[in-house]
């Protein structure tokens, strides 16, 4: 399959400036993220495609390679294997992309870790991100809360002190001498183009352990269990996470840490449901409320409110309780409480209330309830 043009893949023309090609990157980067297409290959491939285009078209250098010779002149741009994650060099842009606050600060701290959440390129040496699960009440996230949980990460090694050797012998790769990468030569229509790369020998490293140590086999660092302490943004919906900066496990004989992704789960309530920051509650009332009207109260996160019923009130009737929802995430403004009553039908009567119904019912065959024309209309349309 051919590969389509990087500006059309951004919905540009070849006149766009800066601010546009990042505009358009953004609305594409928002639609297509992983984690809010779960599973979904497709949308998984726009995205990447679409940072793969940002990537080009955002760099001064490679823009004009690709204005002037295509996608020919991208070759070996991004090595052998083509446009992977660890070439996209603009993560450190997500708070310019997607704004200070708001949703930049949800993309950088809860939502863009496709790309190391703003680191520009993962090094070699540094340690694994690790994922966990965190499940939370819908009372929990319409306050916001901090917790402690335990974790086992990879830590500097106890018997080596990190350094991946017995007797500290180590010496500098011979290939790289050091430096932890190499210049490979790619040929292409223009002829050969150097590139940069791992050192094949050492790994990145730039050195090679002799005497490996006995503990961690050379790799510097082994199994310790820690307490995260984590704080909780109100508002915040499952499918997000929060990135713990530096506290996933550290990389092999003294690397960086990598981060620890806190994946947020939610609880389902016994009450209500969720639409977003709104809520929405089913209550039952009963006849005489719904006929006579009446004054009920109504269960919200933060404890009950009262609400009117007006006379004549019909089963499903939907009233709104505005600001009773949830926050949204950094922001002062809430969702909304949506009560959808319900008028029951009682199933048990004894003689009173029986007697009671029977007055009742001759009131309504006086009033010769009929269903409206619309009703008819609609069930005519459902038979034909």
């Amino acid at each position: 399959m051919a590969k389509r043009d990087y500006y059309e893949v951004l919905g540009l023309d070849k006149n766009a400036n800066a601010s546009e090609i990042k505009r358009a990157y953004r609305k594409l980067a928002m639609k297509f993220h992983p984690d809010k297409n779960n599973d979904d290959k497709a949308a998984e491939e726009k995205f990447k495609e679409a940072s793969e285009a940002y990537e080009v078209l955002s760099d001064d250098n490679k823009k004009q390679r690709y204005d002037q010779f295509g996608h020919a002149g991208m070759e070996g741009a991004f090595g052998g294997s083509g446009f992977g994650w660890d070439n996209f060099t603009h993560a450190s842009d997500f708070s310019d992309i997607f704004g200070s606050g708001g949703l930049g600060s949800i993309f950088e701290g809860l939502f863009g870790a496709g790309f190391g959440g703003g680191r520009s390129r993962r090094r070699s040496n540094q340690g694994e991100d690790l994922q966990i699960s965190l499940s939370l009440t819908l009372e929990e996230i319409a306050k916001g809360i901090s917790k402690k949980i335990k974790i086992n990460v990879q830590d500097t090694c106890d018997t080596c002190n990190g350094s991946g050797s017995q007797d500290d012998s180590v010496e500098t790769c011979s290939q790289c001498h050091g430096s932890g990468q190499v210049r490979q030569l790619t040929r292409s229509l223009f002829g050969q183009m150097q590139t940069i790369v791992e050192c094949p020998s050492c790994r990145g490293e730039g050195k090679i352990i002799k005497n490996r140590c006995p503990k961690c086999r050379g790799d510097g660092r082994g199994k310790k269990a820690k307490t995260i302490s984590i704080k909780i943004p109100a508002g915040v919906s499952e499918g997000q996470y929060i990135r713990l900066r530096s506290q996933g496990n550290i990389g092999k004989r003294g690397g960086e840490h990598g981060d620890i992704l806190v994946h947020i789960q939610e609880s389902e309530h016994k009450i209500f449901e969720r639409q977003d920051a709104d809520l929405i509650c089913e209550f039952p009332i009963s006849f005489s409320q719904a006929a006579m009207g009446t004054e009920i109260q109504v269960p919200t996160l933060t404890g009950k409110v009262k609400m009117k019923i007006p006379a004549g009130t019909q089963s499903s009737k939907v009233f709104r309780l505005r600001s009773q929802g949830l926050p949204h995430v950094n922001s002062s403004y809430h969702g909304d409480l949506f009560i959808k009553v319900h008028v029951i039908t009682p199933t048990r009567l004894n003689s009173e209330e029986k007697d009671l119904f029977d007055k009742l019912s001759k009131f309504d065959s006086e009033k010769k309830l009929n269903p409206e024309k619309s009703f008819f209309s609609k069930l005519k349309k459902f038979f034909v």
